[in-house]
């Protein structure tokens, strides 16, 4: 049992929460203290975004994070540095989401191998097909690392089945239509996707894509075993610039510590 696994089973009866920031914004070292202060204050995972200069997935708040961290010149070997110094402080999963681009780039297995040796959980890849994801999925499996799949609001049922059978971890469910970014309600339609997602899969299933408050994270509680909140912690992030890290740290904790109240 990983990671991911023993974390859903000790906290069984609430929804994980599962904050989502990318690595290395807006530089290495506050990037390390704000990932840290928002695990210590209630997170029960954490996504780690590696930047990416095409990321197909992402709405202007997270793609604006990854732009100030490569232009401090943030590289994936970085990431996986920063995986590792996390890791030290923490027994929580650690949650790579990335883009097949990057992997194939750097080599398949030389991308897990190191994600693994970092201390990495799992891996979330929102562009690779599910026909083209079996050779990710399988040295993923090889190495320890939970290869989660995302289950969109355009699947169909047959597809939501076959996305589940490759499924570790957990299953990534995307609440909206489009890219990431805040929205103001969660969709009407994300329950009964959900409720899909469990006809066919024992493995937890998770809501992300627009969730950006208490109310959201509340209301999602009531049906998924977790809730990913993405753009509203960069876009809280991307204010050290004007208010300091001190103070942007004081706020994730606070907003962390809102919605584990929420989850619960």
């Amino acid at each position: 049992m990983n990671r991911i696994e023993r974390t859903f089973k000790s906290i069984a009866g609430r929804a994980a929460l599962i904050p989502f920031v990318v690595a290395g914004d807006p530089d290495f070292d506050s990037s390390r203290r704000l990932i840290q202060g928002i695990l210590e204050s209630g997170a029960d995972m954490i996504e780690i975004g590696l930047p990416y200069s095409d990321p197909l997935a992402d709405g202007p708040v997270i793609q604006a994070g990854a732009v100030r961290s490569l232009q401090r010149g943030f590289q994936l070997p970085d990431s996986m540095r920063l995986i590792s110094d996390i890791r030290e402080q923490t027994d929580k999963p650690l949650i790579a989401f990335t883009y097949v681009n990057p992997i194939l780039q750097y080599g398949i297995r030389t991308f897990f191998e190191q994600l693994a040796a970092s201390g990495g959980d799992g891996v979330i890849v929102p562009d690779v097909p599910l026909e083209e994801a079996p050779e990710l999925a399988d040295i993923a499996r090889e190495n320890g690392i939970s290869f989660i799949p995302l289950v969109a609001p355009t699947s169909g049922d047959d597809r939501v089945r076959q996305i589940c059978t490759q499924a570790s971890g957990f299953v990534y469910c995307v609440s909206s239509l489009g890219v990431t970014g805040e929205r103001a309600s969660v969709s009407a339609h994300v329950e009964s996707l959900v409720e899909s997602i469990k006809r066919y899969t024992a493995v937890p299933a998770c809501v992300g894509f627009g969730v950006s408050s208490p109310e959201h994270a509340r209301e999602i509680s009531r049906y998924a075993d977790g809730v990913i909140v993405g753009s509203a912690y960069v876009r809280r992030i991307e204010k050290v610039a004007e208010q300091g890290l001190e103070q942007t740290l004081a706020d994730v904790r606070t907003f962390t510590a809102e919605l584990k109240i929420a989850c619960m």
